[in-house]
């Protein structure tokens, strides 16, 4: 099987500069890389941790749509937080709002920083691409 390297033209600074895919497709098979709470109109975090959950989950939907998949598809959930008691609460009602059925395998991870310090959390998924659809 042949791997397709997913990088969607925003992204294409990324993967020449530091070197790695927004995602890799081999089959079915989707690895997403993490996906941060960065407005991509901006490049700044988003202010607080709910707003960056739904930049984050908005990313990995552009990466997903690129890879020829949905956020339906996600098999796998790994979420990278950096107040893992004070913020999953809340964060699995956001996530709730972008996989609100068929429920994906997650891991929450606490974390003492991410990429920047003003980032506060981080998601990676694993997707089947069409296992989404409803059977």
């Amino acid at each position: 099987m042949e791997r397709q390297l997913v990088n969607p033209g925003p992204t294409l600074a990324i993967y020449d500069r530091l070197h790695y895919s927004q995602a890799n497709r081999v089959g079915d098979l989707i690895w997403v890389s993490g996906q941060v709470g960065i407005d991509p109109a901006t490049m700044t975090p988003g202010d607080g941790m709910p707003a960056q959950a739904r930049l984050a989950f908005e990313g990995l939907k552009a990466v997903l749509a690129a890879a020829g998949a949905t956020l339906a598809d996600i098999v796998e959930l790994t979420t990278f937080h950096t107040d893992l008691r004070g913020d999953v609460t809340e964060f699995a009602t956001i996530k709730d709002e972008y996989l609100p059925d068929r429920y994906p395998a997650w891991t929450a991870v606490g974390v003492t920083q991410l990429a920047l310090p003003e980032l506060l959390v981080e998601v990676r998924a694993v997707a089947a691409a069409g296992s989404g659809a409803s059977t």
